[in-house]
């Protein structure tokens, strides 16, 4: 597609053949990196030189070990940058329970056009966990990105996960996907697992997660969950406004019809769809923060570069995982928008579903976890908490909130503060309001 100053149809065509046209220049510097890796690795090789001790020998190849283990790193960076992304895949194997280990495979229990509810089945394990299902959120990044997440939720559940997929390999044909949509997949997935399950959202996904949960509240469906835990979710985005708040607020519906909104170029399968590509979401991400992307990714040249290839490669394996980024359908990034950020429906009580009105207060018997980081820079204090008190008929004893010191966005689902602070206090919750194991 030509370019065409009034939109940005033509947008997804330009970046998509540009990435295509590096990936030579990507594969080069994948490879040359491999090469001065084996170079500097091989210095590391004991020889014997005449009237030199093994000291002065290891001090003479010290330095140039490290200009080619530091060129070698630059290099992968940005093979990394410049790569062309496709979904990666879980690799979860298996699992530690107690002193023994469980084969996990993978198996998708009901499938969609645009999610795929899937199964992290424990083979040979005969203990009932209780059911858990993690909700991705549908921001940009593939489900993967909670890989970690649900690693640590196996061993004491059964995990479920919204593997969401991405909007340029959905075909025309299988028809749109908006905001409504989610709320229906969501009820559909839980109504599937049925009763004695508890839902983890994460981000994004708490809104359509508590507009689900209040229908069903509504029609009092059996298959309620026994709880819900909200993690840094914008339920009430006029507290404490982040930058991507004011972003969304700031620019009206045009603005991002015009500069967010393109085309899925021909060679994928949903070729013409109209889409909120996720290059844009990861730029707008990366620019909001990039000195500290800068900054961590110098940090994990020098680390690789000095040897300590552990910390290094855990940059690297959360870059490689977050510069992976889907595309979102159109109606529903736009509607998210507008419902969400700019005219706050929920929090007002006019938002509709299915042609009545989301009623919160019918929200009575599914206890509910508010958790929050310290310093989110995405979701700001106070908007997922904000939950608590807009559920005002569910009883104070199956409310809880918590605000993890020192924790930022991602923290809030991954990483060593995930596992030591978050996940005890996700465990006591789910277990105290846990009627039954099936």
């Amino acid at each position: 597609m030509l370019f065409n100053q009034v939109d940005n149809r033509w947008l997804y065509n330009m970046v998509d053949n540009t990435l295509r046209a590096l990936h030579p220049v990507s594969q080069y510097y994948h490879d040359y990196s491999k090469q001065l890796i084996s170079i500097s690795n091989s210095m590391n090789l004991p020889i014997n030189l005449p009237n030199m001790s093994l000291e002065q020998q290891q001090e003479m190849v010290k330095y140039p070990r490290y200009y080619l283990r530091s060129l070698a790193g630059t290099l992968y960076v940005w093979h990394m940058l410049i790569d062309t992304y496709h979904k990666p895949e879980f690799g979860i194997e298996e699992v530690k329970i107690g002193d023994i280990f469980y084969e996990v495979v993978e198996e998708v229990v009901k499938k969609r056009n645009f999610c795929n509810l899937l199964h992290f089945k424990k083979l040979n394990h005969s203990k009932e966990l209780p059911q858990i299902l993690l909700v991705a959120p549908l921001s940009g990044h593939y489900a993967t990105l909670l890989r970690n997440t649900v690693k640590d939720l196996l061993p004491f559940y059964d995990v479920y996960i919204t593997d969401w997929k991405n909007a340029r390999d959905v075909p025309l044909t299988c028809g749109s996907f908006d905001f409504n949509d989610y709320v229906k997949y969501m009820i559909s997935f839980l109504q599937h697992l049925g009763a004695d399950c508890h839902v983890m959202a994460v981000c994004q996904s708490t809104v359509p997660v508590l507009i689900a949960l209040a229908m069903m509240s509504t029609m009092d469906d059996p298959a309620l969950p026994n709880s819900v835990i909200m993690l840094g979710g914008p339920i009430d985005t006029g507290e404490a406004p982040t930058e991507v708040n004011k972003l969304a607020t700031n620019r009206g519906k045009d603005w991002f019809s015009r500069n967010a909104i393109t085309l899925v170029p021909n060679r994928y399968p949903g070729y013409m769809r109209l889409v909120y590509p996720g290059f844009l979401q990861l730029s707008g991400f990366m620019s909001m923060n990039l000195d500290r992307h800068i900054q961590s990714l110098k940090q994990a040249i020098e680390q690789f570069a000095q040897g300590d290839e552990q910390n290094a490669f855990k940059t690297i394996e959360f870059y490689t995982e977050y510069l992976a980024s889907m595309d979102l359908t159109a109606e529903f990034y736009m509607q998210t928008m507008d419902t969400v950020f700019q005219q706050k429906l929920l929090v007002d009580g006019r938002l509709k579903w299915g042609g009545k009105f989301v009623q919160l207060k019918n929200i009575t018997k599914t206890a509910i976890m508010a958790i929050e980081g310290e310093n989110d820079d995405i979701t700001g204090i106070g908007q997922t908490k904000s939950v608590l008190t807009l559920c005002k008929n569910l009883p104070e004893d199956m409310k809880k909130y918590i605000l993890a010191q020192g924790v930022g966005h991602y923290g809030l689902f991954n990483g060593s503060k995930f596992r030591k602070i978050i996940l005890p206090e996700i465990r006591d919750f789910t277990k105290h309001h846990q009627k039954s194991v099936h």
